[in-house]
């Protein structure tokens, strides 16, 4: 009995100590200096790209939170979008080559390829 509680014990400390070991900081120095990681922007995370991401870091630089930072994001794409379809317009560009372009001039081409 006295074995099966010590192998029980054992089989629980060794995913323990390998958790452990995984989330302790390294005393070794990382290659590179402190500034040469760049965190990957939460913007980015979560999925914007092109003209919405730039619109979004610009309101934001202006330190606009919330429903405010929302709001002037959403017109300043509109904005974007409106900007696109007249430079098409002007291009004579038309049906699904006009989708195409406006995709490509807000800076969504790579995501909308996806679809």
């Amino acid at each position: 009995m006295r074995s099966s509680f010590l192998m029980a014990v054992a089989a629980l400390a060794i995913p323990v100590s390998w958790a452990i070991a995984q989330t302790a900081p390294s005393a070794t120095p990382q290659s590179g200096p402190p500034s040469a990681t760049v965190p990957v922007p939460r913007a980015t995370a979560t999925g914007l790209v092109g003209k919405r991401l730039t619109c979004r870091q610009d309101m934001g630089a202006k330190g606009l939170r919330g429903q405010d930072l929302r709001d002037q994001t959403q017109l300043c794409v509109a904005q974007g979008q409106l900007d696109c379809l007249k430079q098409a317009i002007d291009q004579k560009i038309v049906g699904p080559q006009r989708k195409d372009f406006i995709k490509t001039c807000m800076g969504v081409a790579s995501a909308a390829s996806d679809e």
